[in-house]
């Protein structure tokens, strides 16, 4: 297992290599510019437009309904354990927060990119079902010749759901906090696979495929149904107790604001000499940051594509919301939870873990137990959400792929459930390791796509707000 570890190492530092951060960060700075820094002048309008939903839209859902489903997908582990591994002190350092939000400020005019794309280029059959999103604005945007990277960025999408941010990743997360909470010690175990797993991974291994299986397999309805309740509730949930660490402990805060602009700017170095640590830093907190809010990875478009409304622009600005509430607001609370808290620097802490300890030292009024209780709801309303966004994506990347064989989707599913139940049992160095393996190369084509059609964004995005003053 650690030489297979090591080769997903390899891999994924040839993914994630400069070219591919360089890309990402350049598109989301150019579509700023192109777009006069939208994600600033009309953030208020974008907040107002995610409640106030269009009355003669067409679509499956409402623009709330279609941002909660990109919400449930994109708000997950990556907001608790994937700010943790990639602030800790064996990787980025504080400074990778700061490259967290850089990474997000301009990963919110590429969301409204995105958005705007998946309305215009989406399809409506007769029966009212909507498919749409990356593979579409690249068949139909840039011209039939491009079908060849539409269906590479499909390929990429279904993987990204079955063996990466839809799957493992989130299993992992739930199950690391739920025997965390209940079996810390491993006192009551099970061999599995020659190897010995806590019951309480067992449990929670069932116990989540089962009801995962009983949402997905109502579709994109039954799933933004539930993501309309469960997503604002644990937002709110999970923000509260952040914000609580951070106001008993604000002696900390000037502190922990510090760390984060020395740490990003190799003032203090956290591995290795300035230029290596700022490095460091900016690879895991673009990476962490682009996995937990996806900006550019071509997820959120595809739920988008689904809601109900004629205007690309308007649903370009809901979508952008997403990039704000999953890292400007959430992240940066588990953030500056970590940092004030001092876990990130804690070596034996992995995952997890950093975020439990910071939530125990800075609840320090209520029981451990009950620290970590909060947080292993949030956790496990997280990442069970994520689980059904991704598999609405997957399924749509493998609808396209398959030209719509039923069949095909529906094994899809099954197999999908099925990642759910052995989630629990691979090593969190390989999850997350396997889920930016197929991040980068998803992210790829897509961005291609909005480059090219970066004029017509531009465009189309200027004459409606004329047409609306």
């Amino acid at each position: 297992m650690e030489k297979f570890t090591e080769f997903l190492e390899k891999v994924d530092t040839i993914v994630w290599g400069v070219p591919l951060i360089v890309l990402i960060l350049v598109a989301g700075i150019y579509l700023t510019f192109r777009l006069r820094g939208l994600q600033v002048r009309h953030l208020l309008k974008a907040l107002k437009y995610m409640f106030k939903n269009e009355e003669d839209g067409k679509g499956e859902v409402s623009s709330f309904g279609a941002l909660c489903t990109a919400l449930s997908a994109t708000i997950g582990t990556g907001n608790i354990v994937g700010v943790a591994t990639a602030i800790g002190i064996l990787a980025g350092g504080p400074g990778a927060l700061f490259w967290m939000w850089f990474a997000a400020f301009f990963g919110m005019a590429t969301k409204y990119a995105e958005g705007f794309l998946a309305i215009k280029y989406r399809k409506i059959d007769k029966d009212g079902h909507v498919l749409g999103g990356p593979f579409y604005y690249i068949e139909n945007g840039m011209g039939h010749k491009w079908k060849w990277l539409a269906k590479l960025f499909a390929f990429f999408g279904a993987c990204v759901g079955l063996f990466g941010i839809g799957t493992f990743t989130q299993v992992n997360g739930i199950a690391s906090a739920v025997q965390g909470f209940f079996d810390p010690n491993k006192t009551n175990t099970v061999n599995i696979f020659g190897m010995e797993y806590s019951l309480s991974i067992v449990i929670t291994a069932v116990v989540l495929a089962v009801c995962v299986g009983l949402v997905v397999i109502g579709g994109l309805k039954r799933i933004s149904s539930v993501s309309q309740v469960v997503v604002p509730f644990m937002v709110v949930l999970y923000v509260v107790s952040a914000l609580t660490i951070i106001i008993v402990n604000i002696d900390k805060l000037p502190g922990a604001i510090v760390e984060i602009f020395q740490g990003a700017f190799g003032i203090k170095p956290i591995a290795g000499g300035a230029f290596a640590s700022i490095a460091i830093a900016m690879q895991k907190g673009v990476a962490r940051g682009i996995f937990s809010n996806e900006a550019g990875l071509g997820s959120a478009p595809i739920a988008a594509a689904a809601a109900k409304t004629k205007e690309p622009v308007r649903q370009g600005l809901v979508t952008m919301t997403g990039t704000f509430i999953d890292t400007i607001i959430v992240c940066t609370m588990t953030g500056l939870s970590i940092i004030m808290m001092g876990t990130w620097a804690d070596a034996s802490l992995e995952g997890v873990q950093v975020t439990t300890a910071a939530f125990q030292k800075g609840l320090y009024f209520l029981p451990s137990n009950a620290a970590s209780f909060i947080l292993m709801v949030c956790l496990v309303f997280f990442a069970f959400t994520t689980i059904l966004g991704w598999d609405y994506y997957g399924e749509r990347c493998l609808e396209y792929l398959v030209n719509g064989n039923k069949t095909a989707v529906r094994i899809y599913r099954w197999l999908y459930i099925l990642a759910v139940f052995i989630g629990p049992y691979m090593t969190v160095a390989a999850v997350w390791t396997i889920a930016d393996i197929f991040n980068g190369l998803m992210a790829i084509p897509n961005i291609i796509a909005l480059l090219a059609l970066s004029g017509i964004i531009a465009k189309e995005t200027k004459e409606y707000f004329a047409r609306k003053h």
